[in-house]
């Protein structure tokens, strides 16, 4: 996959960006505020590109009357190494051990997240060219963030973006993901 955007300008579904922080939580503690982050080495923005673009015109004053097309946040998902993601410790400094896939290089599981036929994760490949590993993005774990600290974080820490027909690829996967039915949890018959 090949840049589709200059990092100078407004933020692009499907650009990934370098260095997202994720608040955790916020409180008062007497006169302090005590913050808790995650700064995510790599996410992948998930926002429809029509929402991003009227965003970034409200917030510019072009010929906007209303703000109601302003974007209250935009939603990311972060975009793990995918060698990480296979041996399970893309969460280790979270102090999440997560589950690994296996270690053979061709085995069923890794093979069906590469071939995207997992609904819950997306594997990510680029060009030679592009400074960034083959990727897999975890839909479970999307958050938001401000329109304004993503376009800074942009100009600071832009990576690439996905080509059009990759980013609609994985705007109907996260989409499809959050549409789920959930299945009921199985009991077992002699705990009842």
């Amino acid at each position: 996959m090949a840049k589709g955007t200059d990092p100078g300008a407004r933020v692009c579904q499907g650009d990934l960006i370098r260095y997202v922080d994720h608040l955790e939580s916020a409180d008062l503690v007497g006169e302090c505020c005590d913050v808790a982050s995650v700064r995510y080495p790599l996410v992948v923005v998930l926002t429809q590109d029509c929402d991003l673009r009227w965003d970034y015109e409200v917030r510019r004053g072009n010929g906007a009357t209303t703000q109601d097309r302003r974007l209250l946040s935009v939603l990311v998902a972060p975009a793990y190494n995918a060698e990480h993601v296979f041996t399970g410790d893309h969460l280790i400094e979270l102090g999440i051990r997560a589950r690994p896939f296996p270690t053979k290089v061709n085995a069923t599981e890794r093979r069906i997240l590469r071939q995207n036929q997992n609904p819950r994760y997306h594997y990510l490949e680029f060009a030679d060219q592009v400074d960034v590993s083959p990727s897999i993005v975890d839909f479970k774990h999307y958050f938001s963030v401000d329109a304004a600290y993503l376009e800074e974080r942009k100009v600071a820490g832009f990576a690439t973006a996905l080509p059009l027909f990759h980013r609609e690829d994985v705007s109907q996967r996260f989409a499809a993901f959050l549409a789920r039915i959930a299945l009921p949890v199985q009991v077992e018959a002699d705990s009842a």
